[in-house]
């Protein structure tokens, strides 16, 4: 594996093509409707948090899968304009790599469907193999887009070398293990993710469930609440809000990941949670201001104010 690389992230997760088409509205069960030109570009919850942290002048590492087609090439390239180290990144012979089918409606809201391909075949193997290079970073960035043995296997690493674990539990399952919950400093939710995992009444207020996620189990937790920014409960239960930043919406196509890849660059330099949050809350802001997802990520010399 070469000489130790010290990152300050090592992000453990999905790489996707997504494949993008604009739709004047929505279709609804059995109907077709015109879209726009199809675009594809680099996509997946870990390669767009690893490329996002990246982009904002993090060293960042992925360790991910993809197949020896012209998709895993184009992740390739993509991470490495953006400035991750693929050295970690798996090619498998003959398999595809994972796809993301997305729908964007005049509003940017989205809808997507996923196919995993090459990301169902990240092992926890892969991860006891990284495990020098998880030792070496400062903080590992988590998703559920791979099998959840191998984010099991990751968390579990992560925990006992002392590297600080960044999980954002999407998609989200309707509980979470309690090893899980409990390596997460901070577990990185939006508000239904945040209500579904406290219980999923809809009786409450974002600080309920965060709090309650936090008495759970969980080290500290940091809900995002799209253009109203982000609420914080930190380590010792402090509770507060980070004001959003007014900008025009035109795609939220992975606008989260962008947050939490920028979350995670700031606390592994030594931000204090609420500090890293404010950041990372211009950092999404921006990403929004552009269509796609990893095309859409800002350098800090593009953040708003």
């Amino acid at each position: 594996m070469g000489e130790k690389q010290m990152y300050d992230v090592l992000v453990v997760g999905s790489a996707n093509a997504d494949l993008t088409v604009r739709v004047a509205r929505r279709p609804g069960a059995g109907e077709t409707v015109h879209g726009s030109d199809l675009v594809e570009s680099a996509g997946g919850k870990g390669a767009n948090q690893a490329a996002a942290a990246a982009r904002l002048g993090g060293r960042v590492g992925l360790l991910a899968r993809v197949g020896d087609d012209a998709y895993g090439e184009l992740l390739l390239d993509a991470q490495r304009a953006a400035g991750t180290d693929v050295a970690h990144v798996i090619v498998e012979s003959g398999a595809r790599t994972g796809t993301a089918m997305i729908v964007v409606g005049p509003d940017g809201d989205n809808s997507i469907v996923v196919s995993p391909g090459a990301n169902a075949a990240l092992t926890p193997e892969d991860v006891a193999a990284a495990r020098d290079v998880i030792a070496a970073s400062a903080a590992v960035s988590l998703q559920f887009e791979v099998p959840m043995e191998t984010v099991r296997a990751t968390a579990a690493t992560a925990t006992e070398t002392g590297t600080r674990v960044v999980l954002n539990p999407s998609p989200t399952p309707d509980s979470l293990d309690p090893e899980l919950l409990a390596a997460a400093d901070p577990l990185v939710v939006n508000e239904h993710e945040a209500q579904q995992l406290a219980g999923g009444s809809s009786e409450g207020t974002p600080e309920d469930w965060a709090r309650a996620l936090r008495e759970q189990g969980a080290r500290s937790v940091v809900v995002t609440l799209g253009g109203d920014g982000a609420l914080v409960v930190d380590g010792e239960g402090g509770t507060g809000r980070v004001p959003g930043v007014k900008v025009e919406a035109v795609d939220t196509t992975g606008a989260g990941d962008a947050f939490t890849g920028a979350l995670a660059t700031r606390l592994a330099r030594g931000d204090s949670l609420t500090d890293a949050a404010r950041f990372a809350v211009r950092v999404g802001a921006a990403a929004v201001t552009k269509p796609g997802a990893q095309p859409s990520y800002p350098t800090p010399d593009e953040l708003p104010s």
